[in-house]
């Protein structure tokens, strides 16, 4: 499959969303501000952020709750699919998707592009396929 390209343009406006969602994320343990955008095929975005819980289990990472968020919302009339997923912490350190995140955002965008400040501090763009090498799809 072709990875999806986003422009210079759609990948700032995803890392200020992202940024901005941050901003409401709930992490009273972690301390760890986590925020996200997700860019659909129709050119819709959604934002999402980390919601800690007492009980470590329930807690919800960003990136699932900007996608939970578009499915609840009927985006793309219930054919999700995502394009592009920026991932940030707020506090501008190095902040990758999970590997439950990496599950989830390849069921809705096998081809799409994760955005986010890797290990050297750096933004970069990578298809989610080589951040999850033989995603698991049942379709």
């Amino acid at each position: 499959m072709p990875v999806h390209t986003i422009t210079q343009q759609e990948q700032d406006a995803l890392l200020k969303a992202a940024q901005d969602a941050s901003e409401r994320a709930y992490a009273p343990f972690s301390k760890f501000f986590v925020g996200a955008a997700i860019l659909t095929a129709s050119g819709q975005v959604f934002t999402g952020c980390n919601v800690e819980n007492s009980s470590y289990g329930l807690t919800n990472c960003a990136e699932r709750t900007a996608i939970f968020t578009a499915v609840a919302a009927d985006a793309d009339s219930g054919l999700l699919e995502i394009r592009a997923v920026a991932c940030v912490n707020r506090d501008g350190v190095p902040c990758a998707p999970c590997g439950a995140c990496r599950q989830v955002i390849y069921e809705f965008g096998p081809d799409c592009v994760v955005i986010y400040r890797n290990k050297e501090g750096k933004i970069t763009q990578t298809p989610i396929a080589e951040l999850l090498p033989e995603g698991f799809r049942l379709r």
